[in-house]
């Protein structure tokens, strides 16, 4: 475990630190405005740390220190000291796929345009990333009938070279047929260097060539080669049709969109060239702090910079959040790209739209994340064998029920109880509860009447004939987990105990802010290892747990509301009670409504209406 440096030691100096462990290898890198006041914070009281932070200092035995002049060299020192060691403690974000470029072997005495996966390397030209293989298939498919390169290997090309007779593609116009002569190299740089300018967004000078040409051979009568110069025009058009204009020609943007949870975040970025989208790319990170939103993104853009992005610095870079050195951020990138970098949160307009295009796509891709995993059977395994043997669980917990509560100021007091069986949802089983006995904001006893209330309903039917019971109830769970901390672990472990079910259900509480998982005769909290598949699935059922519980409160919240003012009118049945809030935004809405606007809903009989109105407006 590290120690404290002696007081007096740390320079009150921007700077980056270094933890290491026993045999020298750097865990963690960090910057700080004032290095003394940031290691500080390392050598409190642990027991309010995130758990990673609280492991990563459990593993190291020395920190050591640089200082430089101010906070922008500090920064640059940590890119290239993270840069360097790969510190597994810091942000780690994983490309979610191996994303296809297309690339262009600019360094070849005939370059040609080829479909690739592989790492990056010098002479070749990468335009991208795609979304997937198909699409840049596509692409290169029509690219080709405008700019008609080769695309066969070397051997390929030397083959026709040698023998002098030309492939297929050149006689149907795909290639140019530099193999035997048929172009010379200035003529096919040309075109190479319009295929480039092309890639990057410039399609404007490559549309008004084509035009012109084919204008000029149609007045020359040329009509056979106005018709190839015009197949080739449709074909660049096809290809713009696919990358929709969001921005002015000579915008340079990256759009970050963020989704993810506690213990996990996907990230979507897109590329903007020329007012255009060009490609993208996805990670998933690990989050390996309790980071805030602001902190996030800081941590986000950092990793991305200066992992060698595909497409370079850009102009301008949209986050859903300003970072937390927004203003270090932009320096660095300005002197990375040569010209200034702007760093904002669009407000409003296309950016704003474009913005939350991507952060819903980073949303469906960390749904799909999440899905695959929870679908993948032996993930599946490796979690209830890894959560048996942290919780100390006497059998692996194939049964899992989870339960939460959910009220505003005490009012729709609710709880309810998901199930999960083999690390799958059981929504057959899911029970809500409604808090019958329970005055006020008491959570404990809430919980205490839906605990007792299950569990009570279980010794029921347990003493029932099989064919008997209801079902309801009939099976008891491997393991109970509560939505909390020590203190509603506590009122599970009562109510078991007072049913005399302590040897039959193992019980468990999940703390939200740290994701510490509380077990009984336990003093201290065991941290499960962050992106561990038992506190995947255990974070999974306690969020659902809540989504459950809050959809209930909602429901009868929304009812309460409802009755309070359109209860009771001849006529306005529940559907139409329903069919009228939907018309006009909520009830409030209804009670603002004039007797036109009532009247003016062509499924609402006129007598009805005036009842409503005089019912809201306090008429008899």
């Amino acid at each position: 475990m590290v120690k404290r440096p002696p007081a007096g030691t740390i320079p009150d100096a921007p700077g980056s630190y270094q933890f290491r462990d026993a045999e020298g290898r750097v865990l963690y890198v960090g910057k700080a405005k004032s290095l003394r006041q940031r290691l500080g914070s390392y050598f409190g009281n642990r027991d309010r740390m995130v758990p990673r932070t609280a492991q990563m200092l459990e593993e190291a035995t020395g920190v050591e220190w640089i200082q430089v002049a101010n906070e922008l060299e500090a920064l640059m020192l940590e890119f290239n000291l993270i840069r360097e060691h790969k510190p597994r403690f810091n942000v780690d974000m994983k490309d979610d796929k191996s994303y296809p470029f297309l690339a262009v072997t600019v360094d070849d005495e005939w370059p040609r345009p080829m479909f690739t996966r592989a790492r990056r390397r010098k002479g070749v030209r990468y335009f991208g990333p795609y979304g997937h293989a198909g699409a840049i298939r596509d692409t290169l498919e029509l690219l080709l009938k405008t700019f008609p390169l080769r695309t066969c290997t070397d051997t390929k090309f030397r083959t026709h070279e040698r023998t002098g007779r030309p492939c297929l593609l050149f006689h149907i116009q795909k290639c140019s047929g530099p193999c035997v002569g048929e172009i010379d190299g200035a003529s096919y740089s040309q075109i190479v260097g319009e295929l480039i300018r092309f890639l990057e967004g410039d399609s404007d000078g490559v549309v008004t060539r084509l035009r012109k040409e084919m204008e000029a051979s149609a007045e020359a009568l040329d009509f056979e080669s106005a018709a190839r110069q015009r197949d080739r025009l449709a074909s660049v058009r096809r290809v713009l049709e696919r990358q929709e204009m969001v921005g002015s020609a000579g915008e340079e943007v990256d759009i970050f969109g963020i989704a993810g949870d506690d213990l996990e975040a996907a990230v979507q970025v897109f590329y903007v060239r020329h007012g255009r989208v060009v490609g993208r790319k996805g990670f998933v990170m690990e989050r390996v702090e309790d980071l805030k939103p602001a902190e996030l993104v800081d941590e986000v853009v950092s990793a991305h910079y200066r992992s060698d992005p595909p497409r370079g610095v850009p102009r301008t870079v949209l986050v859903p959040d300003l970072p937390t050195e927004a203003r270090l951020l932009s320096e660095w990138l300005s002197t990375e790209r040569g010209t200034r970098v702007e760093i904002r949160v669009p407000q409003r307009g296309g950016k704003r739209r474009l913005l939350e295009t991507v952060t819903r796509n980073a949303d469906e891709e960390f749904l799909r994340h999440r899905l695959k995993r929870a679908t993948d059977h032996n993930t599946r395994a490796r979690a209830l064998n890894e959560m048996q043997e942290g919780l100390g669980l006497p059998e692996s917990p194939l049964r899992i029920e989870c339960y939460d509560m959910s009220h505003l100021q005490g009012t729709d007091y609710v709880g309810s109880m998901v199930v999960f069986e083999d690390g799958i949802a059981k929504k057959a089983d899911y029970r809500r509860f409604r808090i019958r006995h329970v005055d006020g904001n008491d959570d404990y006893a809430a919980m205490e009447e839906v605990l007792t209330r299950r569990l009570s309903a279980y010794l029921e039917e347990r003493e029932m004939p099989v064919a008997e019971r209801p079902g309801r109830f009939a099976y008891p769970p491997n393991l109970l987990l509560v939505d909390g901390g020590a203190g509603q672990l506590g009122v599970a472990e009562r109510v078991v105990a007072t049913l005399g079910l302590t040897d039959e259900i193992p019980v468990a509480a999940l703390a939200k802010r740290y994701e510490q998982v509380y077990r009984p005769g336990n003093d201290e909290p065991i941290d499960l290892p962050r992106g561990s598949e038992a506190l995947y699935l255990l974070q999974r059922l306690r969020d659902e747990s809540h989504r459950f519980a809050v959809a209930y409160h909602r429901q009868l919240r929304s009812r309460r509301m409802t009755g309070s003012v359109l209860d009771g009118i001849p006529g306005l049945g529940p559907n139409r009670k329903k069919r009228l809030t939907l018309a006009f935004g909520g009830v409030r809405a209804v009670q603002r409504a004039s007797l036109e606007d009532l009247m003016d809903q062509p499924w609402l009989p006129e007598a009805i209406a005036v009842a409503i109105f005089d019912r809201t407006h306090g008429q008899s």
